[in-house]
């Protein structure tokens, strides 16, 4: 089982940038694909980025790609998302989430973390 916590949203000029962190807990976190998504208001959640296991393989959605990074230290059980460029459109909550051999579909993952807001404001 893996436990996961993020941290770093909040409230940010559009054009601005924010690093979001997820921490991992369990034995197994490196060996766990993870990901990003997020959620505005009235909206379904969302895909934003993924990364495999050793950080080879990354996957982007096509509204963030360009302007977002993910990556992740196993050895801090840690994940990240570097965000520039924010625009209005990016607020939502963001999650991360834990899956084997996961992608950027959403019943691929197993675990999900509690969620952060981030708020781009014009």
């Amino acid at each position: 089982q893996v436990q996961l916590v993020e941290s770093g949203g909040g409230l940010v000029q559009a054009g601005g940038s924010l690093r979001l962190s997820c921490a991992g807990a369990g034995r197994r976190f490196s060996s766990y694909s993870m990901g990003w998504f997020r959620q505005a208001p009235g909206k379904e959640r969302e895909f934003v980025a993924s990364i495999s296991w050793s950080g080879g393989s990354t996957y982007y959605s096509d509204s963030v790609k360009g302007r977002f990074t993910i990556s992740r230290d196993n050895a801090k059980k840690t994940v990240y998302l570097q965000m520039n460029s924010l625009e209005p459109d990016d607020t939502a909550v963001y999650y991360c989430a834990a899956g084997m051999g996961a992608s950027y579909t959403q019943r691929e993952y197993d675990y999900w973390g509690q969620g952060t807001q981030v708020t781009v404001s014009s």
